[in-house]
């Protein structure tokens, strides 16, 4: 049972915090990268803020249950000279942290936006909250080379064989993956790697913030990536591969470098922005890490409030599997809910969905249904199929799995459902 005495109520657009960084809990986070060590959660995130005084360095927060977060500092003291040198960058992007032996390895990207001459470097610790010393270059590009991978948005994934890789890129050249030598930190072999997703000139480009996570249920890697506009239409799209080099497939088989076919067409759009009846709703969800914790996988994201998207704000939600293996994200952010078996009279009830539509660049807004349990003769009704559930919503069905959730818009116990259809479309949904 979700405990809300432990909830932290939301804070919009509190002038007071811009003021006080050690307040930058979930507000002032952008492009989160989220680890675990030992028994506490940590998120390194990119040099952006609104308000107060602008500092380089690289953000940490912490959390022992991915719902209180606590402001620790900086990484770094400022942008490291090397970097600074070759990009002119005021502040760092992006960053990623990974535990080599005893070793942390904060991996951090500096650029100026629009430019390709861009740098990403790693920097070493024996504890995670720092300090950090900084070992230079990993891989940079030059202003210019528009076809090459642009060295920004470095994450580090493990193979099922225990072998480091880098995943990096954003718009221009596309994504690319490379192996990294652990003792190092660096590249086994200098170079680019291999292209794993790009976008066609006509979206600008505009695919970035990948990260790859394994799922040994299924046996598959997965690639999460963000397409669009950071400040507008930013959403979620994944692919995967049986490979870690790819190619990274999606839904209906198309390749993730595919530039031939309309752009929305290449990858499963997971989380746009949305709106529910009560409250604004959020718009531009993207630039994720994911976590696999045990056998639970959450993804962390910054997301953009609909009245005032200068704010961008640390979202978590917990990332469910359909029975053929496609990760599905929670409408609602995390509170602590697990999955677990639930009686399907519960089920039954008012609720609120919407497709995350492919081409839609504004809000998914929600409609609402009454839906009943195992009637056909309604045109909504839900089945139970073993631990998933099977939503008619006017005659389509839509496969997927339930969850306890908290809602909160309505600060009250609640379901979620997330789901898929034949033709690979994502329903999410509350009962209400």
């Amino acid at each position: 049972m979700i405990n809300p005495d432990i909830i932290p109520k939301d804070k919009l657009f509190d002038e007071e915090i811009i003021q006080d960084e050690t307040k930058w809990t979930t507000n002032n986070a952008h492009d989160p990268a989220l680890v675990k060590d030992e028994d506490t959660y940590y998120v390194f995130s990119t040099d952006a803020q609104h308000g107060g005084d602008f500092k380089a360095g690289i953000q940490i927060r912490k959390s022992k249950d991915l719902i209180n977060w606590e402001w620790v500092g900086r990484a770094l003291n400022g942008v490291p000279e090397e970097a600074e040198k070759w990009t002119g960058a005021k502040g760092l992007w992006a960053p990623d942290v990974t535990k080599f032996g005893d070793t942390y390895y904060l991996y951090y990207a500096a650029s100026q936006f629009g430019s390709t001459q861009s740098f990403i470097g790693v920097a070493t610790s024996s504890n995670i909250e720092g300090p950090y010393i900084d070992q230079g270059e990993v891989y940079k590009s030059r202003e210019g080379e528009e076809h090459e991978p642009n060295a920004i948005d470095p994450n580090i994934t493990i193979d099922k064989d225990g072998q480091p890789w880098m995943v990096f890129g954003s718009f221009f050249g596309g994504l690319y993956i490379n192996k990294i030598n652990s003792k190092t930190g660096k590249f086994v072999e200098a170079g680019k790697g291999t292209l794993i997703a790009k976008r066609h000139v006509s979206v600008e480009r505009a695919i970035e913030g990948p990260y790859v996570v394994y799922n040994p249920d299924f046996d598959y890697y997965y690639l999460f990536v963000s397409y669009d506009s950071l400040f507008s239409n930013y959403n979620i799209r994944v692919a995967r591969s049986k490979n870690i080099e790819g190619p990274y497939l999606d839904f209906h088989g198309n390749d993730m470098t595919n530039i031939e076919l309309p752009p929305n067409d290449v990858g499963l759009k997971i989380l746009g922005g949305y709106k529910f009846h009560s409250g604004d709703g959020w718009v531009a969800p993207g630039h994720n890490s994911v976590l696999k914790d045990g056998n639970n996988y959450y993804v962390c994201h910054h997301i953009r409030a609909e009245q005032d998207k200068r704010w961008h704000y640390l979202h978590i939600r917990k990332v469910v599997f359909t029975a053929d293996g496609w990760p599905l994200v929670s409408p609602e952010r995390f509170a602590g809910e697990e999955e677990e078996a639930i009686e399907i009279e519960k089920i039954a009830g008012d609720w609120e969905h919407f497709k995350v539509d492919k081409d839609n660049d504004s809000q998914d807004v929600a409609a609402r249904e009454l839906i009943a349990i195992d009637s056909e003769a309604t045109n909504y009704w839900l089945q139970q199929s073993g631990n998933h559930y099977i939503l008619n919503l006017a005659s389509k069905k839509i496969s997927g799995v339930i969850l306890p959730s908290w809602d909160w818009e309505k600060w009250q116990h609640t379901y979620t459902f997330m789901g898929k259809d034949d033709e690979g479309v994502v329903t999410l949904a509350k009962k209400v």
